[in-house]
């Protein structure tokens, strides 16, 4: 399994559009565009999201294929990885069917979408060894500490297998921002019933309180994803120009932060 990046920018998600932001990238054209500026922004990471006719959300292995291949070729070296993301649209059979066939070096996956109940287990775990088997790398979203425990119980139970392992903690939403986000630390303690793993994680956070956020992750050893699907708002409340701007400002904040450790 690849390490995570550093700082990955996470451009589109499922939900927002145009009438959002008139730069929140959409088409694969927009999204190839929206990279070369990230990276040169300082990500070396990039969360991949696609969109039908109409804008809505979509999980298809052939349109990922195509843009996975393009952004290989064009954007060398930054860090790729595709949702598989519900948003309402696709159930699980449906999100594992995508995976199965599109078998992505690295792929987030929602815990809760996944196990919605004990019930979910047995399809589950065989989707979650099946990822390991075929070095498909599985970052586990996690949005709350109640989600944390219950990841680190079925790592403890080979569940979910391997020895290491690739989060995202999600602190907030898109109905409230950062309003009633959960302090890093309460996610981080549900870990210790695997403390012998190695656990590479990652935040995202929403509203203007982002960079903050993702400042106090890279103090307790995390790292960054930044962007437009998250927040569109800079640390002093204004609104970016785009998400290039959002990670030249993460950026900047993690580097002052390397200087003065």
């Amino acid at each position: 399994m690849r390490s995570l990046p550093r700082l990955m920018v996470a451009p589109t998600g499922a939900r927002r559009g145009k009438f959002d932001h008139p730069a929140l990238p959409i088409t694969e054209d927009e999204i190839v565009e929206t990279a070369h500026a990230c990276q040169k922004a300082g990500a070396d990471g990039i969360h991949l999201h696609i969109r039908d006719e109409s804008g809505a959300h979509l999980l298809d292995a052939d349109r990922y294929h195509a843009l996975l291949d393009r952004l290989g070729a064009e954007v060398p070296g930054l860090y790729l990885q595709v949702t598989s993301e519900a948003a309402g649209r696709y159930g699980p059979d449906e999100q594992r069917a995508m995976m199965r066939r599109l078998k992505p070096a690295n792929v987030s996956v929602g815990l809760r979408e996944m196990v919605r109940g004990s019930e979910d287990w047995p399809a589950a775990r065989d989707f979650y060894h099946w990822a390991q088997d075929n070095e498909v790398g599985i970052q586990h979203i996690l949005y709350s500490p109640q989600d944390v425990s219950l990841f680190a119980d079925a790592c403890a139970n080979d569940l979910i297998p391997g020895p290491r392992h690739s989060i995202l903690f999600v602190q907030g939403c898109y109905a409230h921002g950062a309003r009633h986000s959960i302090d890093l630390e309460e996610y981080l303690a549900p870990l210790e019933p695997v403390a012998e793993a190695e656990i590479d994680w990652m935040v995202c956070a929403f509203g203007e309180d982002e960079t903050a956020s993702l400042v106090r992750a890279a103090e307790l050893g995390g790292k960054a994803r930044v962007g437009f699907e998250n927040s569109m708002w800079h640390a002093d409340g204004s609104l970016a120009r785009d998400n290039a701007a959002r990670v030249r400002e993460v950026d900047a904040a993690l580097r002052g932060l390397a200087r003065s450790a």
